[in-house]
């Protein structure tokens, strides 16, 4: 392909308050951070960015108030080199907020906040129709936008991807039988088959349900996909690296995927490729300021899977 792939990441698009601290608080009281960062964020926003980090041209669709946050929000994504001519503004909304901790193992807790009257569902799409996108990815934070979005790229034949995280079982069985590829946390594919399962369980379990591309993605641990043509579920495992930050991992992973399903690439070749990504990622304290440039990520998969052992 002669031109960047172009993308359309729909959802969350929150101002992330993202604080340091040596453990994560068990009980009340004041706590002394040793860094923090301020920024605009949202799991659709972070993996749009991490995308355009990566090469491609990408489009956000999401929804903010009229709010002076909005203004920062779309500031800092529009300089990030994301296209925000999409974001829509919801008059007397307020926009998204969330407060994260980020202990020294690089785990963390995430506290978001969404006004549900800039979450309401939208009337149509930004755009008359999908077709000059080369694939599309949404999150399960604005269901109505996503389902609109998922449709749509069926619909055009473009890859329909939903990163399915943590969110009630009635937006996931909203979500899940409109996509084309679901790569999913484990917590989101426990919530959908309503019992603990191991990652590789869960995976065949959800594949089972739908005829989409499955995934389920466990940090460290790595990646379980289902590969139909084998009738089986295959394993990735993740590079092996000294955690900083897992915050927006999981985004940038998603970002990465789309797009190296938008290049055509292999499935296993895209899923090393977004492995890769978000294991720089973590290595970086910043939630999505973290993420990696294609030349770094490329670096990554060939030191981790080098091309003489690749099948």
């Amino acid at each position: 392909m002669n031109r960047p792939v172009k993308l359309l990441s729909v959802g969350a698009l929150t101002l992330d308050t993202i604080l340091r601290v040596e453990t994560l608080p068990t009980h009340q009281g004041k706590f002394i951070a040793s860094d923090g960062v301020q920024i605009a964020a949202g799991m659709a926003t972070s993996a749009a960015c991490a995308a355009h980090r990566l090469g491609a041209e990408v489009f956000l669709w999401a929804s903010a108030g009229d709010d002076g946050v909005g203004d920062q929000l779309l500031a800092g994504i529009a300089a990030e080199g994301v296209d925000c001519s999409f974001v829509r503004r919801v008059k007397g909304a307020r926009s998204a907020l969330a407060s994260i901790l980020v202990d020294a193992h690089g785990e963390r807790i995430i506290v978001p906040f969404y006004d549900p009257k800039a979450q309401a569902d939208p009337e149509a799409l930004p755009v008359a129709d999908l077709t000059a996108f080369d694939a599309v990815l949404v999150d399960v934070r604005w269901p109505g936008a996503a389902a609109l979005a998922l449709t749509a790229a069926r619909d055009a034949g473009r890859p329909a991807i939903l990163d399915a995280d943590t969110a009630p079982l009635e937006v996931l069985e909203r979500l899940l039988p409109l996509a084309s590829h679901i790569v999913a946390s484990e917590m989101a594919a426990r919530i959908v088959c309503g019992h603990a399962l191991d990652p590789e369980t869960a995976c065949a379990d959800l594949a089972s349900r739908t005829d989409a591309f499955v995934a389920v993605t466990g940090g460290a641990a790595g990646s379980w996909w289902h590969d139909r043509s084998a009738g089986g579920v295959r394993h990735i495992a993740a590079p092996k690296i000294k955690a900083v930050d897992t915050l927006a991992a999981g985004d940038v992973f998603h970002g990465a995927f789309a797009v190296g399903l938008a290049e055509a690439m292999p499935i296993e070749q895209a899923l090393r490729f977004a492995s890769a990504a978000a294991a720089l990622k973590c290595q970086r304290f910043g939630g999505r300021l973290g993420a990696p440039d294609r030349a770094e990520t490329m670096a990554m998969v060939e030191a981790t899977w080098p091309a003489s052992q690749q099948g």
